[in-house]
């Protein structure tokens, strides 16, 4: 089972909502031909966020989405024009070991996702002790909880309520330096929202526009 995360941007003037709740007929019909499932698709004004699973390697979301593309902006970076960035995974509480270890066993959880902006000078700090705490405590939140990074805005997608369990494997490293502080330690990595004068809010929810 493989993870997908991208970031999109809708073009000005365009209704994320409205936009993508009109393609959902479509799309549902594209999730079978390319084997995708539990896709969600969050927005943040127009700034969008996706999250799908599938068992197939390498599957696009232009192929899911190629009738939504007029409505959303060109990324730059590569020579073959792109409307989704991809995001990397930075930090999971599991991975998936095959199909069955991955289904879904409470059907009333429903996705919900959040996103914070890292500092550029704390980047580097915040992978190491996230991959850290990864691989000392797999399976110490949410089984699908992830974090993916593009640029300095990282994408935090989880299940409510929580499926916590014992992983079927072992981290990579035996030993045991993830700070007991964690929220102490983290802070100074971010860049909070609001203004400075309003109370800090650090990872700011954002609303779901479609899931299938």
């Amino acid at each position: 089972m493989h993870r997908y995360q991208f970031r999109a941007q809708c073009r000005e003037y365009i209704d994320p909502v409205q936009l993508f709740s009109e393609a959902l007929p479509v799309l549902q019909n594209r999730m079978k031909e390319f084997s995708s499932s539990h896709l969600s698709l969050f927005h943040f004004g127009s700034q969008l966020f996706l999250y799908y699973e599938s068992p197939f390697l390498s599957v696009d979301p232009h192929e899911l989405f190629p009738h939504c593309e007029d409505g959303l902006e060109t990324w730059p970076g590569t020579d073959k024009p792109r409307k989704w960035v991809p995001m990397i995974d930075i930090f999971h509480y599991q991975k998936p070991v095959n199909e069955s270890h991955w289904l879904r066993k409470n059907p009333s959880a429903k996705p919900y996702a959040r996103i914070a902006h890292l500092k550029q000078e704390e980047m580097a700090s915040y992978v190491f002790y996230h991959y850290q705490y990864q691989e000392e405590k797999p399976g110490d939140g949410d089984k699908y909880g992830i974090i993916a990074l593009h640029e300095n805005l990282m994408f935090f997608y989880s299940e409510d309520p929580a499926t916590v369990e014992t992983p079927p494997y072992s981290g990579s490293l035996s030993t045991s330096n993830t700070p007991s502080d964690w929220a102490g330690t983290m802070e100074p990595h971010f860049i909070p929202w609001g203004q400075p004068t309003e109370a800090t809010q650090i990872w700011l929810q954002i609303p779901l526009i479609i899931r299938a």
